[in-house]
Parts: C-alpha cells; structure tokens; sequence
C-alpha cells in the first residue's frame, strides 16, 4: 500500500456510489435522514452518491445483512443507478461483502472500511501514514480471502514462497510482517510523542476534541492564529498541531488540535492513532467543540463522549463550547442544548461571538486546578523560590529571621516540585 502520492491528488474518474443503511435494535438510525451522515462520508472519499436505500431489522441476515427481498431491490438499483460501488452504513463480514458482490456484480464496502479510506486519502506525515497503514492492514487481515489483489502491492516481487504453500498463506506472512514492522515504527513514535507531551508537563496545556467538522481548525486559527487548514468536509485534520494561545490577564497556554470522532469509528483507527491522541490524553482541559448548527448534535456529543471514554479521558475537565452560532437554522436547537448543557459556551468560530466568554470560561476552569497555598523556605533557598517566581502567582511574603513565607496560587500538579526537607506547605482555602 503506497502512499507517495495522496489519492485525492490522482487523476481518476470519480465512482458512482450507492448508499444502504440498515437499522437495527442496538444501532438506531439518528435523525430524519438516515442516510446524511454516509452521503458526507462517500462526498468525502471522492464519490458521487447516485442513490440510496434504507432498512430497518430486528436482526441481521446471516448472509447478506439484509433481507432478500431488499437485496433484490438493491440489486435493481444498482444497475438501474449505474453504481459503481455499494457504501453500508453498517460493518459487514467477508462473507456477506462476498454475496453482496456476487449478487450485485458490484464493489461493496461497509462502513469502517469507507472512513479507513477517507483517512487514507487525508494523511499526509509519515506518523499519519504509518497509523492509517496499520488501521488499513488490521483490518483487512480476517478479509484476506477477497483481497489478494489489494494486498499484492505489498509484496515487492513475489517468488520467495515455499514449496506448498498456499497464496493465502502467503498473503497472511506478508501483512503480518508488515503490521510488525509499523507497529514496531509507530512504538518508536509514540515514544517520542510521550516524552515530547512529558517535557510540556508544567504548561497549561488544552486540547481540541470533538466530532469530525465541529469547526475544532477555524477555532484554533482564531485563538492562536495558527493559519492550520480549516475546510467545510469530514476529517480535515488528522495531524496534531500545537500552538500558543495568550488569555488576556492569565498569560500563555498551549492549545492542540486533534483528529475529528465519528460515531462507530473502527477501534483498529483509534489504536494506531494513539500517538496522535496522546495530547489529548495528557492535556488539563478538553474543549469539546460542538456543530450547534446541526440537528444530530446531542448524538454527537454522546459518540465523542465514548471515544474519549475508550481513550481513558471520559473524566478528564471538559468544557463544552457549542459552535457555528450563526449558522443555526432554529434557535430551539441552541435552546435545547444549553438547557441539557448549562456550562457550555455558545460562540461562533467563524464570526467570533462569544471568544470572550469562552476565555472567561476557560480561565474559570484552570483556576480550578490552582489551590492557595503558603510555602515557608529558607531564605537562601533559591531553587524554590527560583520555581514559585516562575510558575506561581505571587500576592504576598513574609520574612521572619532566615525564613520566608510566600503565599502564592499554583497547580495543584506542580506542588511536588517544590518538596523538601526544608520546605513547608499549608493549603489556605
């Protein structure tokens, strides 16, 4: 699988896709148009949607997901549309893509396997490749049945296999040896990333999150003037960025952007983006940015909710900031939000309503990590003071004979910094 030259880039015809969404008890469709969210994603990957059709089950059918009588509709359709391609809103086993192919004389692909393609086509570092490549091959991998074709680029120059052994074996060493080999590149690159979070572990240091085109890119230009790209499509960012954001009357944070959630996003993704996420893992606040503008907001907010509660941040500050204000079509929307979210911040990116209240906010919630404390030190003590000078907000001191006692506000997290044997520290309130 190569990624020398980002797909978006090539010179192809663009497919014909139809789109199939089946309900189930556990996985309700969201809102009015089941289908709205896949037609982003399909747009996204390249395709032209040409139709659509949509089912509600009690269970699955155990060999084509859907019914049979919907399978021949699917079929008419298809050939009807002149589709190229198949697009579930639903993951779907080898097997049953194997029949929905042969039925239909047409690709199919499930969900999952639509957004590792989008990701596919955004990654541009190498950590990004590395992470989709991986996700991509982990997948595949119970799929190698149907997918020689697709994984044969991988070999570079096939021949070296032993007497009797089978393609698929084949097929199998080579992605295994390949999944190894990222895996034990991206290990080398999470490491860096740790230590690089690590050494900023004194900072106040933010995060981005939130579902993908909640506006998370437009916010950061507008609080850092970061210039990072920021476009109206599904998963514009799938790097890191960092940047410095001065809150008046506080002084400098660091504020990360993250890769965008989705809901049902494939946990293989989740696991070889674990370095990416890493700042979202180890920063003190989370802004959880929200498309207030969009009818299915609330579920999105519950599916980023649970990515971050896989990541182990589920309780982590958060601070809700419902966006694009000014796009909202009904106000009820923004009404029902904050009534269900009455911490939350309502603002604008795009036209910038509302960033002073989210700096008050924000600065609200840092002070909350703050404890008032008196730090009593040997005068000659210049480490300590040294560190409280540069790290702590200083309203008064006093000196009795060789001591010196410094009231001061500090994070809570730096307070081992300044322990020792001569040092004493009494919590005020």
């Amino acid at each position: 699988m190569s990624f020398d030259t980002p797909r978006e880039e090539l010179n192809v015809q663009l497919e014909r896709a139809f789109l199939i969404s089946v309900a189930l008890p556990d996985r309700p469709w969201v809102g009015s148009d089941p289908l709205e969210e896949l037609r982003g994603l399909a747009t996204s990957a390249g395709a032209i949607v040409v139709g659509g059709l949509c089912q509600r089950r009690q269970q699955i059918n155990p060999g084509s997901y859907i019914g049979k009588g919907k399978l021949q509709e699917l079929i008419e359709q298809a050939k009807l549309t002149e589709a190229d391609v198949i697009i579930f809103d639903n993951d779907l086993s080898p097997a049953q893509i194997r029949n929905i192919e042969k039925a239909t004389q047409v690709k199919v692909l499930d969900r999952s396997e639509l957004i590792l393609d989008i990701f596919a086509t955004r990654a541009r570092t190498l950590e990004a490749r590395l992470q989709v490549e991986l996700a991509q091959l982990e997948y595949s991998l119970p799929r190698l049945r149907q997918m020689w074709s697709h994984l044969g680029r991988h070999a570079a120059g096939i021949g070296t296999r032993g007497p009797g052994e089978t393609q698929l074996e084949e097929d199998r060493r080579l992605a295994d040896s390949r999944i190894r080999d990222l895996k034990e590149r991206l290990s080398e690159v999470q490491a860096r990333k740790e230590r690089e979070v690590a050494s900023r572990r004194e900072e106040h240091t933010i995060s981005l999150v939130g579902y993908t085109n909640a506006g998370k890119s437009t916010l950061m230009n507008v609080l850092t003037g970061a210039g990072v790209l920021a476009e109206n499509r599904l998963f514009s960012t799938l790097d890191t960025r960092t940047r410095q954001w001065r809150l008046k009357d506080w002084g400098r944070v660091l504020l990360s952007d993250t890769v965008g959630f989705i809901r049902d996003l494939p946990h293989h993704l989740v696991a070889s983006f674990k370095a990416t996420l890493e700042e979202t893992r180890q920063a003190r606040l989370l802004l959880h940015v929200v498309d207030a503008s969009n009818s299915q907001a609330e579920a999105q907010i519950q599916a980023v909710n649970k990515v971050l509660a896989d990541l182990g941040c589920g309780d982590k500050p958060t601070l809700l900031v419902l966006n694009k204000i000014d796009n909202i079509p009904d106000p009820s929307y923004l009404q029902v939000l904050q009534a269900q979210h009455p911490r939350a911040v309502a603002i604008s990116a795009a036209t910038g309503q509302g960033m002073g209240d989210l700096a008050d906010a924000v600065i609200e919630r840092l002070s909350a990590d703050f404890a008032n404390a008196a730090v009593e030190t040997d005068i000659a003590n210049g480490k300590v003071l040294s560190y409280l000078g540069a790290h702590a907000e200083i309203y008064h001191q006093e000196y009795h004979d060789n001591r010196v006692i410094i009231h001061c506000y500090l994070p809570r997290h730096l307070f081992h910094h300044i322990m020792g044997p001569t040092v004493e520290v009494r919590f005020l309130e």
